[in-house]
């Protein structure tokens, strides 16, 4: 292959206006946000356990009863998703989510925590599913790896910051702040986001169901959302698996002390910031499949050798932690800007929500599953967590295999219209 049909197998990528570079960092910074409210809870374990005299079975259900709620609003709202202006619909669920977010700032029990954290799930968990409808309405498809490699590197962000400076606040001042902090921030998004942001209407051209319960069910019983909300349960399952217990594993297991444990989610963070938009440019110049089955390769080896760890220097452990990262979102940023192709404009906000909806609750269930595999030694290490890993390794296989199929179906139905 020579220089010049190297460049033509690469199409040059169009360049974003100024109104769309706004609109992705406004949605970038409402992932943040979202995501960062969700990652502050477990770090704060430490704290919130003896200030509110918690058992770790109660802490347990306050961190997982925003994902089971966040997944039942995600159906319950998926009927009406596409009956508004998705502008209007994502302001009502952020203004719900910013008032959880103090109320939790605000609690004083373990009853009140976790009605807080059941609220804020009810509102929060709505608004990732709004951000991707309205990534996929205003986007092309060929521009949509960068715009999901950028909206995921919020991820990543929340992780750099909100940790360390979550952290710092609340020991600092007390477990409160944090949230009282981020609260404020998030009343400032709001306004700017009302401020700049333009209505989003172009779905409501399509006829619209009479019932919001028949749209949903008409949105889950395409076979190709079927399949894309199969691939997204698979997806999630490996994050949700070695998430919970990484901390514990990397302490206990493999040496790294309690004082340098915010380095290595730091470093891995910041690598990640700036490999996402690589990740994102990357499938939209060679295809979204190719960069998912590098992903899933690069994933693999990673977690094998992560979950086979014995005790390794500090750089050891940042390094494979990074490269395990350059793997998932490999994975996760290609497959997102792919599913976006999979609904049509007047379903894609029910799409989304069901898909936002199924992503929770298989995250949950697969924290679940993984507490019930690991178990803590005598000596407080951790045992079988190389199980784990030979979990995660079959579903990244089956979820590269439905993303194939997939992408099969979508050249099929292309092919047809």
């Amino acid at each position: 292959m020579n220089h010049h049909q190297a460049a033509a197998a690469a199409p040059a990528l169009a360049p974003f206006s100024p109104y769309q570079k706004t609109v992705v960092a406004l949605l970038a910074f409402l992932q943040f946000a979202v995501i960062l409210d969700f990652m502050l809870m477990a770090p704060m374990g430490a704290l919130i356990m003896p200030a509110l005299k918690l058992a770790p079975s109660e802490f347990g259900l306050v961190v997982s009863a925003y994902a089971f709620s966040a997944a039942a609003s995600g159906l319950l709202t998926a009927g009406f998703a596409d009956r508004f202006d998705r502008k209007k619909l994502l302001l009502f669920f952020y203004g719900g989510f910013v008032l959880g977010t103090v109320w939790c700032g605000l609690a004083q029990s373990f009853q009140t925590l976790l009605a807080a954290r059941i609220a804020t799930g009810l509102f929060g968990g709505v608004i990732g599913s709004i951000v991707i409808a309205i990534a996929t309405d205003l986007f092309p498809p060929q521009m949509r790896g960068r715009v999901m490699g950028t909206i995921q590197t919020a991820f990543a962000a929340s992780q750099v910051l909100g940790i360390p400076i979550g952290l710092y606040l609340s020991n600092h001042w007390n477990w409160h702040a944090p949230f009282l902090a981020l609260a404020a921030i998030g009343v400032l998004g709001g306004f700017v986001v009302s401020w700049r942001m333009q209505p989003v209407v172009e779905h409501l051209k399509a006829p619209q169901e009479h019932s919001p319960w028949m749209h949903l069910l008409h949105t889950l019983t395409v076979p190709r959302h079927l399949l894309a909300f199969a691939t997204t349960a698979l997806l999630s399952t490996g994050g949700f698996m070695l998430m919970p217990f990484s901390s514990a594993f990397i302490v206990n297991n493999v040496g790294i002390s309690l004082h340098d444990l915010p380095t290595v989610y730091v470093v891995t963070g910041i690598c990640t910031v700036f490999t996402g938009p690589m990740i994102g440019r990357a499938a939209d110049r060679f295809g979204k499949l190719r960069v998912f089955a590098f992903g899933c390769a690069l994933s693999i080896v990673m977690v094998l050798i992560y979950t086979h760890l014995g005790p390794v220097s500090l750089p050891t452990v940042i390094l494979i932690n990074a490269v395990l990262f350059v793997g998932i979102f490999s994975r996760i940023i290609p497959a997102q800007a792919l599913m976006s192709t999979v609904p049509t404009p007047g379903q894609r906000g029910a799409f989304s929500a069901i898909s936002a909806s199924v992503q929770q609750l298989s995250g949950g269930l697969a924290s679940v599953v993984a507490g019930h595999i690991v178990v803590v030694g005598s000596d407080q290490k951790l045992q079988h967590f190389d199980t784990i890993g030979f979990v995660v390794v079959a579903s990244t296989l089956t979820s590269l295999l439905l993303l194939w199929r997939l992408q099969r179906v979508l050249n099929r139905t292309a092919a047809q219209t």
